[in-house]
């Protein structure tokens, strides 16, 4: 088996896009997720760079370099902890990153920092704001059960972040609504 590394995925669209492109080029994949795609034999030099292609066409990127793929996993797990999980764990990020990827944290941590230029949790906080703008577009629940479901301490503490990262009050975001939210790769 081997294992090819894919920037930007970012969603469960992601993966429909990537094993529609994968089809097209007639690759077998055993599994695709969120940064990653298993073959159970590897391409040749060939079809990667035609998957390469078609790809970076989509807006994705083929990861060759160690650090570069160990920090596209550490932004997949936090996508995926925030934006897809029900996330009922009250675990901290350090642990959920250092369980999933079999490092220590401070391993981790350095690496983000010196190749994203800011920290594991200011990525996550901007992640979990993006998912509260999300959620306050949806117009589906209330501040104090966006505030649960994305385990803040308080809808105090929520606003807080909220204001501090976007300039705006959760209540003046939903009154403006104008499309502030970003593409999750582009966070």
């Amino acid at each position: 088996m081997t294992t090819l590394f894919i920037k930007n995925m970012v969603c469960n669209r992601c993966i429909m896009v990537v094993q529609n492109e994968l089809d097209k080029l007639d690759l077998s994949a055993i599994s695709i997720k969120l940064g990653e795609v298993v073959f159970e034999k590897e391409p040749t030099i060939e079809e990667k760079q035609n998957l390469a292609e078609a790809l970076s066409v989509l807006g994705f990127e083929m990861i060759d370099d160690k650090k570069s793929r160990m920090i596209e996993q550490i932004k997949n797990v936090i996508i995926d902890l925030v934006h897809h999980k029900d996330n009922d764990a009250k675990t901290n990020l350090s642990d959920i990153l250092s369980e999933k990827l079999n490092h220590d944290y401070n391993y981790l941590s350095n690496l983000f920092s010196e190749v994203e230029s800011t920290t594991i949790e200011k990525y996550f906080i901007a992640q979990k704001i993006e998912r509260v703008k999300e959620l306050l577009v949806y117009d589906e629940l209330s501040l104090s059960e966006i505030a649960f479901q994305l385990n803040y301490s308080s809808v105090a503490y929520l606003s807080n972040q909220f204001k501090k990262t976007t300039g705006l009050t959760p209540s003046h975001f939903k009154q403006i609504k104008e499309d502030k939210r970003k593409p999750l790769d582009e966070v």
